[in-house]
């Protein structure tokens, strides 16, 4: 579970400090709470690598796993005030300001394709222009 977004290239935040470091970087983060739900598994790991494949995207894709690091996802979920815990869910950061959030009535609701569109959306709302990556 962990892996279907480390291998994408998704940092993992296992740690308070951790995400602190994360969410206040420069550019546009998106932090995934993930979960081993199946929701998580059938619908928002697969819209988040698709949606990873647009030319747009955050500067910064990181993950913390609701139930396992536990730490490093109430960290997170301070960020997200003033929604409430949502597993999974996906939000949009930039210089610790949230964004934009997909919570879990979101995924739960749409397919992946649908999760990816909407992600994408969001990438084009609030990330940079697309530069080259390697």
């Amino acid at each position: 579970m962990r892996a279907e977004l480390t291998r994408l290239g998704v940092r993992e935040l296992r740690t308070a400090a951790d995400v602190d470091q994360a969410v206040k970087a420069d550019g546009t983060v998106m932090v995934v709470v993930n979960s081993m739900c199946g929701c998580a598994a059938g619908k928002a790991r697969p819209g988040i690598a698709m949606a990873l494949q647009h030319a747009r995207r955050p500067d910064l894709v990181a993950t913390v796993f609701a139930g396992n690091d536990v730490e490093a996802t109430s960290r997170a979920r301070e960020y997200f005030a003033p929604n409430p815990p949502s597993s999974p869910s996906v939000a949009l950061l930039r210089n610790g300001q949230l964004l934009w959030m997909l919570h879990r009535r979101d995924i739960e609701t749409r397919d992946a394709a649908t999760i990816a569109a909407a992600l994408t959306a969001a990438f084009d709302e609030h990330c940079t222009e697309p530069t080259a990556r390697s």
